[in-house]
């Protein structure tokens, strides 16, 4: 590949352009390959990010699943939503080129140093004023987003409805219990749990959608010139907008920052930033019910996820943050009665709900 990009590198900026080298970068859960590529002969690119998409679709597991596009995407989602990101305002990586036959994007060079990072051993009003930050990212996303609605963006064309809820809770049945090496799970128990999934998924159904990430999380924020940016952004779809906050406040080992205090002043926050566009308006207690039940919906998909890429991927690297999810779950199931009596139906299974 090196050759072939070195070629097409000249070709995008000059002719004096020559690329050094290209270095492996650690990846996500996706099976999308990351290099960063240095360069000489151009003043104002030093380096670049070069993206290698798998051959195939570049969708996300559940869209193909559930074939939820009445047509095939004529483009890469990727290139199609970061146009739209792009020109409602969030800041994104700039795109410098792509070869759709070859599953190559070159993207701008953001650092290393994701949100996550650059919140480790500061002083907690010093992590607000980065959750902050990301959160006037979410809100330019949800707000203009959803005001310019765009039916060319593939973005519009798939929602959070009750037969995708459904589908990550049954992953989190078929992966995080019945398919878990040594796990015996009775008929009885996952005919329970599917049933209060089912009331779960009808409700969060309920809710008006807005766009969103998807998966808005504080290893998909980059620092860069002191600004939060915004990456993997290609699995963006309509959801209630407490999904993407659900899953900046409440993911892997987000809480170990984020406290208790931390979250309601951000919640506050976030209601704050967006009153003056919320239709239908709601009250703060109904706002902050979905916002649990969308965290405890998605941690239930994360920790079926994770089991399946060591199961099935053969990536067990996620499983350390399996336990921490769960007592993440444990300690948002017991602050809503509704979902109280799910934690002796799964602590069964999982020592850190007991």
């Amino acid at each position: 590949m090196q050759d072939w990009l070195s070629a097409e590198l000249r070709q995008r900026f000059s002719a004096g352009c020559e690329l050094l080298s290209l270095t492996p970068l650690a990846g996500d859960a996706s099976s999308r390959r990351y290099y960063r590529a240095r360069l000489s002969g151009t003043e104002t690119v030093p380096s670049l990010i070069v993206m290698q998409l798998p051959e195939g679709s570049s969708l996300p597991l559940s869209s193909e699943e559930l074939a939820v596009f009445k047509e095939a995407p004529k483009e890469l989602p990727f290139i199609n939503v970061h146009r739209f990101l792009e020109k409602i305002g969030v800041c994104v990586p700039k795109l410098y080129g792509y070869w759709e036959n070859e599953g190559i994007l070159v993207l701008e060079d953001l650092g290393d140093q994701p949100l996550w990072e650059r919140v480790q051993n500061i002083p907690p009003q010093e992590v607000l004023v980065w959750y902050k930050k990301a959160l006037d990212e979410l809100l330019t996303l949800q707000r203009r987003g959803t005001a310019q609605r765009d039916g060319d963006c593939i973005a519009f064309q798939q929602r959070f409805d009750y037969a995708l809820y459904m589908w990550e809770f049954d992953h989190f049945l078929q992966y995080g219990l019945s398919k878990r090496p040594g796990l015996v799970v009775s008929d009885a128990l996952q005919k329970d749990l599917r049933s209060c999934f089912t009331t779960i998924a009808r409700d969060l159904d309920h809710e008006p959608p807005c766009l969103n990430h998807r998966d808005y999380h504080s290893w998909n924020l980059m620092i860069h010139d002191e600004k939060v940016a915004v990456i993997d952004f290609q699995d963006a779809l309509l959801a209630p907008p407490q999904y993407d906050l659900a899953s900046l406040l409440n993911d892997r080992i987000t809480d170990s920052v984020v406290t208790t205090e931390l979250e309601k002043e951000l919640l506050d926050y976030f209601l704050a930033g967006r009153k003056d566009f919320a239709a239908p308006p709601v009250t703060k207690d109904h706002f902050v019910e979905i916002y649990l039940l969308s965290a405890i919906q998605r941690d239930l998909k994360v920790v079926g996820r994770f089991y399946y890429l060591d199961v099935v991927k053969g990536k067990p690297g996620y499983m350390k943050f399996v336990p921490p999810t769960l007592r993440r779950l444990k300690r948002n199931l017991a602050r809503l009665p509704r979902t109280e009596h799910l934690l002796p139906l799964l602590a069964e299974h999982f020592a850190e709900l007991r």
